[in-house]
């Protein structure tokens, strides 16, 4: 294909599970528990009824949407406010403690699992939107507020937060997997739309990436610190407040279904579309399979090939005229971005390995053609091999080098990323 592709997929299990129970009959990792004085101590930080050590909550906090087994944590916490996480943070620092960040654990790639064990994070109780600037077009969050959280909190304002990663999840928690969506090839992703972070450190440092309540359009002032946690998955920190680049509502927006005859020409057809330089809000693609699957779940009738989904923002006239321009096109390619979908039985231990062994010679297949392992739901648990065969052994050490900075325990998130 003519783009450069960030292929990655989804696996999803059958029988359904939910995250909230352990795979193959509850079995867990030997917990290896706190001592009572850690526990007491996290207790006086947060309150004794946000420390938990409850095997049920320990589970729910051990497992995302990923095809990964449950790794619970030994305790979860529930911050309500930055320097309560920093004296936690302290704690588990002083005490060789794991931690993992946790929001909403809509990730696919097993990036809450407690490998190490340690203390959860879970950090939906600090839900405060603290700033909205609407001449500035920015927004101030804490890591509780949600997505959809935000869109209804900014109803009203002539303001959206674009980047829609496909389900309500946490923006914080976005910002860390570097989250991308459907309307990425107009608006951007996370690493386009956030300004400024506060991330408490290892040692419960408190930081904030562009200097406390900066938030400017543009700067050039020294290392770019955001980019840098950005992606990072809670290895190098907990992000506790971002601030957001807003858009302004487009007046109008039209959406338009297109069939190809084969998967190239539809392709081909979103090249055409870019480089006529039209200011396109979405491009996706579904191929033959999936708008048959489409079609029979929601009773439709479109035509079983090929098919671009694409939707327009600006003002009327605007948007008549790229309707005008993309007239005979049809078919998340516009950002390059493709998701293959496989079933699997994670009980059945041989589909387990095969499915495996798909997924990574189709992360080798994106790489070969000079494109990334993974486009939306970062490194996680299972593609740490694939970073290391996309970026090369210098540019891991290096990684691993500004680990050991910020995290020279390894207890942020243990087992991630690097």
């Amino acid at each position: 294909m003519a783009l450069r592709s960030a292929l990655h997929w989804r696996l999803y299990s059958l029988p359904a599970l939910k995250y909230t129970t352990c795979w193959r009959n509850h079995r867990l990792q030997p917990q290896r528990g706190l001592h009572s004085h850690i526990i007491e101590a996290l207790q006086a930080a947060t309150g004794t009824e946000n420390v938990s050590t409850t095997t049920a909550v320990r589970e729910q906090h051990g497992k995302d949407e990923s095809h990964h087994e449950c790794k619970p944590p030994d305790a979860v916490v529930w911050p309500q406010s930055v320097e309560q996480v920093s004296r936690m943070a302290r704690i588990c620092f002083e005490n060789n403690i794991p931690i993992i960040p946790f929001g909403t654990s809509t990730g696919l790639e097993g990036g809450v699992l407690a490998m190490k064990g340690g203390v959860c994070f879970d950090l939906t109780k600090m839900d405060k939107v603290v700033q909205l600037n609407t001449v500035d077009f920015d927004v101030t969050v804490e890591p509780g507020v949600t997505r959809k959280g935000l869109d209804n909190y900014l109803r009203g304002s002539g303001l959206w937060f674009p980047v829609d990663p496909g389900a309500d999840a946490s923006l914080c928690g976005m910002a860390a997997t570097s989250a991308s969506g459907t309307n990425a090839v107009r608006y951007g992703t996370m690493k386009e739309n956030v300004i400024n972070l506060e991330v408490v450190l290892a040692d419960g440092r408190i930081m904030y990436t562009a200097g406390q309540e900066r938030r400017f359009r543009k700067t050039s002032a020294g290392y770019n610190l955001t980019n840098l946690f950005i992606g990072s998955e809670g290895t190098l920190g907990i992000i506790t407040k971002t601030t957001l680049r807003l858009h302004g509502i487009p007046e109008t927006m039209v959406s338009a279904v297109c069939s190809f005859p084969t998967v190239q020409a539809a392709v081909d057809c979103t090249v055409q579309i870019l480089q006529c330089s039209i200011p396109i809000a979405r491009i996706e693609f579904l191929d033959d399979l999936m708008i048959d699957a489409c079609n029979k779940y929601n009773n439709l009738s479109y035509m079983v090939s090929p098919t671009l989904f694409l939707e327009f923002h600006g003002t009327e006239k605007s948007v008549e005229e790229q309707i005008q321009a993309t007239g005979p096109i049809v078919g998340h390619v516009g950002d390059g971005n493709f998701h293959c979908l496989l079933f699997m039985n994670p009980e059945d231990e041989d589909e387990r390995r095969r499915v495996k062994e798909f997924t990574n010679r189709l992360a080798r297949r994106a790489l070969a053609m000079h494109g990334t392992c993974t486009g939306e739901h970062g490194i996680g648990l299972g593609k740490r091999q694939l970073l290391t065969e996309e970026v090369g052994a210098v540019a891991m050490q290096v990684m691993k080098e500004i680990k050991a900075v910020l995290d020279p325990k390894n207890i942020m998130n243990p087992g991630k990323v690097v």
